[in-house]
Parts: structure tokens; sequence; C-alpha cells
């Protein structure tokens, strides 16, 4: 771990499910309730955001509705009705002038062509503004929509992703910088020695390109990245620029923080070139007890049948009907379920609670780490990670919006700011300037 003082910004990005982060949000009386298909709802958010002068506004997808108990999945709104992420952020480019907008794309179930286009399109609208998160798709139900009676298996669709990825970034060079001349006088429109063929063809795909767009304001939008599994690790050191992992511990923080600065520089890149920005459920109040009662209230409207459903896909389908609400699982359970995973079930499991004691924990964050105080105790915690080098900032997650957003906008940042931890204005154009990553230069240009 660096002992380096930091000279560096904290880094704020905003990550919500429609309704809020928490499985009862769309319950709870000052959220959004129709939030997924209310465009001017998205619209407010990302006006909070930036008026906290947050660096990205991200939104997950799922090209599929979720399968399982239809009666707990009745009372949790999550990717049974949501916008198209792309469009959603699009359309978000006319209300906004400084915040990055990165949307999910799965590539098990697009092709790179498409992909690409879209991302510099959304490039371009935005001014230098967009992002991609990359995924490789964990409900399994995406794959009966695309003509497969199986998901890939898991190191497949990671090999798949890394070519996907370097087709995507091969066509986004398309053109150099400075392609198009448009010059009127000697009638030339583009330079021809500036157009490049891509000519790829690889073990999952075949292309050709060129891509039929000039170069982006960034080169290329910026690449996101939900890491946990180990494979998911190794593939964020080779191509991610911003890796949301969940974190539990400072200690764990730190060291998955060096793991993926150290992956980054093993695959030729600089330790700058990747920022780690965990997911945090802030629930924040004026006064400590004030923020306590929020998230009491919110915990008591868990309907157990959803709390035992989100648990279950949480464990990978295992089987809860042995165990009531108020039973923990047995010993050889917890063995074995830490010998499979231990970092995945680790800090669901840890001190033995009860089936219920889980859920409520897992519910209230989905799986991310849950911090509820005064705008004192949130900046507090924050900031004793980022300067002990266990994060490069973190991915907000208001358990309710639009008002858990904006209790942090108005509380926390300001302090943060005070602090001299966080911005007051933006410093850059683009998202990557925003940031602090580095443009990257065409691969013909090298």
């Amino acid at each position: 771990m660096s002992t380096q003082k930091r000279t560096d910004k904290l880094k704020l990005g905003a990550f919500f499910h429609p309704t809020g982060n928490h499985v009862a949000s769309w319950l709870y009386p000052e959220s959004q309730i129709d939030a997924g298909t209310n465009f001017a709802h998205y619209v407010e958010m990302a006006q909070i955001a930036e008026r906290g002068k947050f660096d990205l506004m991200f939104l997950a997808d799922a090209v599929a509705t979720r399968d399982g108990n239809l009666e707990a999945l009745s009372r949790w709104p999550q990717y049974m009705n949501f916008l198209d992420p792309l469009t959603l952020l699009a359309g978000l480019t006319a209300v906004t002038k400084h915040l990055g907008l990165v949307a999910t794309a799965t590539t098990s179930y697009n092709e790179p062509y498409q992909i690409a286009r879209r991302l510099a399109s959304f490039d371009h609208m935005t001014g230098g503004r967009a992002g991609w998160n990359v995924v490789t798709s964990a409900n399994t139900s995406e794959a009966y929509n695309f003509g497969r009676d199986e998901h890939y298996a898991h190191g497949e669709r990671y090999d798949r992703a890394e070519e996907f990825v370097e087709v995507v970034k091969g066509l986004w060079d398309s053109y150099d910088d400075g392609a198009f001349v448009r010059d009127r006088s000697s009638g030339r429109y583009f330079k021809p020695d500036a157009l490049h063929f891509l000519h790829h063809q690889g073990e999952n795909f075949k292309v050709r390109g060129p891509l039929h767009i000039e170069r982006s304001p960034q080169g290329y939008p910026v690449l996101a990245q939900a890491s946990a599994s180990a494979v998911g690790t190794e593939l964020a050191g080779r191509i991610a620029e911003i890796v949301f992992t969940p974190l539990h511990s400072l200690a764990q923080g730190q060291q998955i923080y060096q793991q993926l600065k150290d992956l980054a520089v093993k695959n030729g890149r600089q330790p700058d070139d990747i920022k780690i920005m965990p997911g945090l459920n802030a629930i924040v109040g004026r006064t400590e007890e004030e923020a306590k009662e929020k998230h009491f209230r919110l915990q008591s409207l868990i309907h157990s049948a959803v709390g035992r459903e989100l648990l279950q896909n949480a464990l990978r389908g295992m089987d809860l009907s042995p165990y009531g609400d108020d039973e923990p699982f047995p010993e050889d359970v917890v063995a074995k379920l830490l010998a499979d995973d231990r970092r995945r079930y680790e800090p669901i499991v840890a001190g033995r609670p009860t089936i219920r004691q889980m859920y409520e924990k897992f519910a209230g964050a989905r799986g991310q780490r849950t911090l509820v105080g005064s705008p004192t105790q949130v900046a507090d915690d924050i900031e004793h990670w980022f300067v002990n080098h266990a994060v490069d900032g973190f991915l907000i997650q208001p358990a309710y919006t639009p008002g858990g957003l904006d209790d942090f906008v108005t509380l926390v940042v300001p302090e943060l700011q005070h602090r001299g931890l966080f911005r007051t204005e933006y410093e850059g154009r683009t998202l990557r300037e925003n940031l602090g990553l580095r443009r990257p230069p065409s691969r013909y240009a090298r």
C-alpha cells in the first residue's frame, strides 16, 4: 500500500436503480414510484448530480426480466420495467453540460460494430462525456431472448468480452484525428490515408470495418467494469479505466486497490489509468438520529419473500427453503460458502447472522457497503478510505430517489469541498479530463 500523501481529488459517481438502491425503496413515500419509465425523474437525478459536481451518472442494464418466484418479483420492480440506458442517456445530453453519462451494454448479446457506433455517436453528442460499462451479463434469462438455450460459460463470456472490447476500440480508431479536413477550396472532405480498415478475425468476431464516424472527442469513451470475480479482476486490469467493485472493509479495499493498480502496470499501463470507485449506499440525515430513522423505515418495508429471493440470487441460486427467517445457516453450510468464494460470501455470512439479518443487510445495499450517519460522519468515512489509498472515489447509491441523492449533494458534498477533498468546479470539458484520465492515441498514430 502506498504511503504517499494524495494530491488528487476524490471522484464521485451516481448509480441508482430507478426508485433507489434499497430493495423496498419503491414503498418509501418520498421515492418516485413510477421512476423506471419516468424520463423527467432521470432528468431531475442527472441535474442533482451535476449540481453536486459529480463526475458521472451510471445506469445498469439487463436484456431480460428476472426469472424466479413471481410472488416475490411482483413486489420488487428492479429489471421488470425500465428504460434502455443508451436511449435514456442520449436524452439526458440536452439537459446536462458537464456530467459524464455511462451506460451499460453487454458484450454477450450485442455486436461490436453496433456498440462502437452508438457509443462514438454518444460521445460526439455529449462533447466527450460518454462512458461504457462493459458487462458480460449475469442474468442467465438473457440467453433466451437471443436465440440461445443457455448462457455462455463464465470463462467463455470473459474471453468474448475481451475480444469484443478490442474490436470496438479498433473501430473507434477507424479515422485518424484530424482526418476530416472539409476543405471546399480543394474539394477534399477527408484524407484518404487517414482511413483504416480493421480486418479483425478472431475466435468470436470477424469485423472488417471501418466505422463510419470520425474519432470521438475522447478518442475512446471511458471504459468501466464492475469487477468481482478473479477472471473479472484480471480483465479489469487490462481494459478498465473505472472499476466499480464491492468493498466492505478498509483492509480489503487497500488490497484490491493495490492489486488493480499493479495489474494495470503489468499490462503496460500507468496506475492512474484505472480509477477504483466502489459502491457506497449512503443514507444521510442532518443528524445521526435522523439518518438512522430513515434507515429503520426502509428496512421495515422489506417483504420476507423479496428479501429471500434477493438473498437466494446473491447466493447463486442456493435453496433457502430448509431455513426459517430467524435461523442462521449451519456451520457446515457457512464453511462451504466461504470455501467456494470467500470474497463474495464473507460479507453476507460473517458473524453467523439469521436468514432475516442476512437479507436485510443485503437488500439494504444490494451487496455494497451501507453507511448511515450525519454529513460529518459520512465525510469522515469517505476521507478515511480515500487518504488511505483504498479508493479513488465512490459510486454513491442513494437508498431512495430523488431525495437520497439530493441529501448527499446538499449535506455531504459541501463538507467534502470544505476539506479540500472534492472539486468546487469541473476541471475539464470531457469525462476523461474530469477523471484525470489520458486521451488514448489512435493505434495507427502509435
